[in-house]
């Protein structure tokens, strides 16, 4: 098991490449995650939702992903509130103190569904979640600690020296853990090394020696991590480029999900791609787009209150293109209706207005991957649906896209204003250029994301074999 010193040290990425190195091997290899948070959520082929890092870990493995996986899924709809998913269903929507009871019932599915994949597999690699030394949090816990008592595994520690402190956030992680729970940590991984590595080994001894820990390895960084998909939501200002090319915008909402999406534009030299904080006016460009949203209503409210609105109409009226995906068609439109308070008091709030459409908030939640085409270009493409809410208007007449036979999304009567719910949208490289040429600049066919994923794990790969002793690594994992 993986844990860290503190989130977002580099877990999920790290265990997808360590997967991809022992896949490579010729080991079945499984990804794990007790729990997880994040609004970046994948469909699965057996008709869940998981943490879209277990996604990218389960493709390192050369397998699709299953809900076993991600048996516990928390999606935050505000700062105090989740939905819960659990085994890859929806369960209500919980509240940070709440779930803290809650959690302890929730055991037996989370060893269920590890002990399912173990029994496929010659090794699991299970990640934790935020920190190891959480422990205010270690009653009832099933995500760290709690978890590798409960399944009896070892555990490795993860620390990162790019935000500093990492010698004292190691070792006070031993200092502050029970001494059984320290027992399990049998080695550690310091992570993002910048630099001569060598400048680091004198810190790794110190380590070891403080802790009786095994170190494992010092994982130098690499730009190329860069190109696989980021699961914090943190992440995004990092993943903004800047280029000579077309200029594309998007709007940082509080609740921004599935975020990948912009990940083949982020990718590419000839995109300049600007993702506008909360304070920042939207500035001129060739196309907004409104990303996906885990909590509609309230994102629209928050983009009011930025004035966004006036710059989004201020964008199309001077011809500017306007691309809605999922949470972002849904405020694109005129109304959306919120009869069942899915999303909070019931009652219905005025959208943007700039598609001649209507949103009802509906409880079922469409959970599928699908193939069509793009129109009118007719261009295939490829992506996933995973949202409330049924939309329909005149705007709808003219569609954004075929699925399977089916109309999805609208465009508006002048041509400017795109929506769909189709996620993944842009990774087919032929459907990227197509839409990106009608901003007026030919675009030739570019890659597809897949071939990008794919060659960033194979290197990533390749990198942690030459940073970490992995047949070490190997020797801790225990029998199920």
């Amino acid at each position: 098991m993986f844990q860290g010193t503190g989130s977002s040290v580099g877990k999920s990425v790290l265990v997808a490449g360590i997967a991809r190195a022992l896949t490579r091997r010729g080991l079945t290899v499984r990804p794990f995650k007790p729990q997880n948070m994040s609004n970046n959520a994948a469909v699965t082929h057996d008709g869940g939702e998981i943490g879209r890092a277990q996604a990218l870990q389960a493709r390192a493995c050369g397998v699709a992903p299953t809900v076993d996986m991600n048996p516990v899924l928390l999606k935050p709809q505000s700062e105090t509130g989740s939905q819960l998913v659990v085994c890859g269903k929806v369960h209500g929507t919980v509240r940070a103190r709440e779930y803290q009871d809650v959690k302890k019932a929730l055991m037996p599915e989370v060893l269920g569904a590890f002990r399912r994949l173990a029994a496929d597999a010659d090794i699991v690699l299970i990640e934790g979640a935020g920190s190891a030394s959480e422990v205010n949090l270690r009653a009832n816990d099933i995500a760290n600690m709690g978890f590798a008592e409960a399944a009896n595994v070892n555990v490795v520690l993860i620390g990162d020296i790019d935000r500093g402190g990492v010698i004292a956030s190691l070792v006070g992680t031993k200092a502050v853990l029970m001494d059984a729970d320290a027992a399990r940590i049998k080695g550690f991984i310091v992570n993002r090394m910048r630099g001569d590595a060598s400048l680091f080994s004198a810190g790794m001894a110190v380590i070891a020696q403080q802790t009786g820990w095994s170190p494992l390895g010092l994982v130098t960084h690499l730009a190329r991590v860069g190109e696989l998909p980021a699961e914090d939501a943190s992440d995004l200002t990092a993943s903004a480029n800047v280029a000579d090319g077309l200029r594309i915008v998007v709007p940082h909402l509080p609740t921004i999900a599935n975020f990948d999406d912009l990940d083949p534009l982020k990718s590419d030299p000839d995109i300049s791609l600007d993702i506008i904080p909360l304070g920042r006016p939207l500035p001129v460009c060739d196309l907004v787009i409104l990303p996906g949203s885990k909590a509609t209503i309230s994102d629209l409210r928050a983009f009011r209150e930025q004035e966004w609105d006036i710059d989004l109409k201020a964008h199309v009226r001077r011809g500017g293109r306007v691309l809605g995906i999922c949470g972002g068609y849904q405020m694109l439109g005129r109304t959306i209706e919120d009869r069942d308070g899915i999303e909070g008091p019931r009652g219905m709030t005025e959208g943007l207005g700039l598609l001649d459409v209507e949103t009802v908030l509906t409880k079922d939640k469409r959970l599928t991957e699908v193939r069509g085409m793009l129109l009118p270009e007719g261009v295939a493409m490829s992506g996933y649906e995973i949202h409330i809410g049924r939309t329909t208007g005149p705007d709808c007449n003219r569609p954004f896209a075929d699925l399977e036979g089916q109309p999805d999304g609208a465009v508006s009567a002048n041509g400017q204003v795109w929506g769909t719910y189709l996620h993944g949208l842009l990774s087919v490289g032929k459907a990227r250029a197509a839409l990106l040429t009608r901003l007026g600049v030919p675009v030739n066919p570019l890659q597809d994301q897949e071939e990008r994923v794919e060659a960033a794990l194979d290197e990533w790969a390749d990198h942690l074999e030459a940073c970490l002793d992995l047949d070490a690594l190997l020797s801790l994992a225990q029998p199920v």
